[in-house]
């Protein structure tokens, strides 16, 4: 794919819209509930109501006042962005889109009387309800995350990560974790280890023992890129490692290799867990197993009528990552727009997968690839007239990457 292309399609829209004029009448304003305000709750807000203005009411309801990015939160590592850089506030989508926000926590889910309660005990109706709370951890043991953290939610655990990096000394090890996948953020794992590698060996010029346990087979994604750069920073890279228990006082790692039972020690420990739907998905009751099942032509539950599962919380064959969540924010945002107005969802969605990698301070690597719904099986697939596309690390991919990263933030939280 030509760069022109690729940028073209960095940030996807919805393929049509529906307008206000054709939703149907209704005796009061439908209210559309949306749990999340991450890349997936917070675009779906913002086209709902651009494209349904006053005719639909819609609500997030998110813990946290602002949302911090985990996409370019490795950079943070490496001094090149700070927390700041990569924090959002609501204020655009409640005064320019009328979104209301509440900064409260959903604890509790009446799928039949779509009611929910928050953690205060008060109670908030709905009529569709979208679920975009991201992920959930399944640890291999109870451990104690402020000395192991996974880094893997932007915020607190990013500071703890980068202040122990920055503890580390000559000699020192570092070891890491890869989950099995499917989990956020395809190449992020691979990404951290090159950024951190990169960091103490060229800006710190300390010797560090790198580990990379990775329970997958292989590299799953940008595998040149990131062998290439494992071998040119020393990086000692374990496939087929599988963490089974993690010792947070004497910060030691059990793990499995090809049938053997191993142990390894260092001076600091960052564990990605493998991952499943957040809580919200199994309290509401509407996932058969780690993630939730949806038609992919609107996102709405195969177990729950009204009720639609956007971004890293259902069960797809698409990554699991911002920029691709955005574009299910849209489709499942025009699919509720089009069912008040008594109209199917569109037949044939398609989405875009895009993210850069930054290997080093200075250069980067890019990956993108469409995907198209299969009604056949009810699958997105790799779309065959466009086909997936990467790029080698190289300074102007890097330079790049903040113009896609600035496109995407804007689209989602402008």
């Amino acid at each position: 794919m030509k760069r022109r292309e690729f940028l073209k399609l960095s940030i996807v829209t919805a393929t049509f819209l529906t307008t206000t004029s054709s939703l149907k009448a209704n005796t009061k304003t439908p209210h559309i509930v949306i749990i999340g305000g991450g890349f997936a709750g917070a675009t779906a807000a913002k086209y709902l109501k651009l494209w349904g203005g006053s005719s639909v009411n819609v609500t997030i309801i998110e813990e946290d006042n602002n949302y911090i990015s985990p996409i370019l939160s490795n950079l943070i590592i490496n001094n090149v962005k700070n927390l700041q850089d990569l924090t959002f506030s609501y204020d655009v989508l409640k005064n320019s889109y009328k979104v209301n926000i509440i900064n409260k926590k959903a604890v509790a889910f009446d799928t039949d009387n779509k009611v929910i309660t928050l953690n205060d005990n008060s109670k908030i109706n709905y009529d569709k309800l979208i679920l975009a709370p991201g992920i959930d951890f399944k640890y291999s043991n109870s451990y104690d995350i402020k000395k192991v953290p996974h880094a893997w939610i932007a915020g607190e655990q990013t500071t703890i990560l980068k202040n122990q990096i920055e503890s580390l000394q000559d000699g020192d090890t570092f070891i890491m974790s890869i989950p099995k996948s499917p989990y956020r953020c395809p190449p992020g794992p691979y990404e951290r280890a090159c950024v951190v590698a990169h960091y103490l060996k060229y800006r710190k010029n300390l010797n560090v023992n790198i580990i990379v346990l990775d329970e997958n087979s292989d590299v799953i994604v940008e595998k040149n890129t990131f062998k290439n750069r494992f071998n040119q920073y020393g990086i000692d890279y374990r496939p087929n490692s599988k963490v089974t228990n993690v010792d947070s006082s004497s910060l030691t790692i059990t793990y499995e290799q090809n049938g053997n039972s191993y142990q390894i020690s260092g001076e600091v420990l960052n564990v990605i867990p493998n991952q499943k739907a957040a809580k919200a998905i199994f309290d509401a009751k509407v996932n058969s197993q780690d993630f939730a099942p949806v038609d992919l032509k609107s996102y709405e539950s195969t177990i729950k009528k009204d009720i639609y599962i956007i971004g890293d919380s259902h069960q797809s064959t698409q990554p699991k990552a911002g920029h691709i969540a955005n574009n299910e924010a849209k489709i499942c945002a025009d699919a509720i727009l089009r069912d008040l107005s008594n109209l199917k969802p569109y037949a044939f969605p398609k989405t875009n997968s895009a993210c850069y990698s930054p290997v080093s301070d200075t250069e980067a690597s890019w990956l993108t690839a469409v995907y198209k719904y299969d009604s056949a099986n009810n699958k997105m697939v790799l779309s065959s007239s466009i086909y997936p596309s990467s790029g080698a690390p190289s300074s102007k991919n890097f330079n790049d990457m903040f113009y896609w990263a600035g496109n995407l933030f804007a689209d989602t939280f402008k």
